[in-house]
């Protein structure tokens, strides 16, 4: 199982120059949010993440894939998103 230290600076390191923050609530679930360091400005949460499920570099490499999608989806519209 992967570190929330790590599984943040992984995704910090994908998602430059956006900044994360990685939280594990009381049931265990994950929560991650993307936004920018300067401005606080967010630009995607998600909850309800199995921290157990990203034991391997595949897994964490495929929710790193699915978060791009969900950020590009999100960004649609928006002409100063970052991706």
């Amino acid at each position: 199982m992967i570190s929330l230290a790590q599984l943040r600076l992984q995704l910090e390191r994908s998602f430059s120059p956006l900044a994360c923050e990685c939280t594990l609530t009381g049931d265990h679930s994950l929560t991650v949010k993307l936004y920018h360091p300067v401005s606080g400005q967010v630009d995607l949460v998600v909850s309800g993440l199995s921290l157990t499920t990203l034991g391997a570099p595949d897994a964490v490499q495929a929710l790193i894939e699915e978060l791009r999608y969900e950020l590009e989806s999100n960004s649609l519209g928006r002409p100063n998103a970052i991706l």
